[in-house]
């Protein structure tokens, strides 16, 4: 009998599968915990819309995520903290910091974890915080640290 998932089962096959299995284990665990629907022309058709629609949508989110990483690259984050003289910085900015900074100055929504930072910075100078958007899009977002 095919059946198609609606979910991912373990050793079977992912969600929207086409699979074969015998009757007994569709109708007795596969339909009766929502885990697979029959595969008739309704159910196929059901899938084939979902598919379109959900690559719809990554197309959006895609074009999106492109849109904003322009926006990024086109400013710079300025960041003023407390520094000696030899322009060794009392503290440090973590990624926290540069996203309030860049909401405040360029009104950029970016979500600290999606700042990539290895490790805060503590010196004073120009860097370069990459910014994940989307899996095939990263951002160059310029952060210029200086002391007061």
């Amino acid at each position: 009998m095919k059946v198609i998932l609606l979910a991912d089962v373990k050793s079977l096959g992912k969600k929207d599968d086409i699979v074969e299995v015998k009757e007994g284990y569709a109708r007795n665990f596969l339909f009766t915990k929502k885990l697979g629907v029959p595969a008739d022309n309704k159910n196929l058709n059901d899938v084939k819309v979902r598919k379109a629609v959900e690559a719809k949508q990554a197309e959006a989110r895609l074009a999106e995520a492109k849109e904003a990483k322009e926006k990024i690259e086109a400013v710079t984050v300025t960041c003023t903290i407390r520094a000696g003289k030899d322009g060794k910085a009392f503290g440090s900015v973590s990624t926290k910091e540069i996203a309030e900074i860049a909401k405040k100055q360029h009104g950029l929504e970016l979500d600290k974890k999606k700042l990539i930072l290895a490790e805060p910075i503590k010196n004073l100078g120009s860097y370069t915080v990459p910014v994940k958007l989307h899996p095939e899009v990263t951002a160059e977002l310029k952060v210029e640290v200086t002391g007061e």
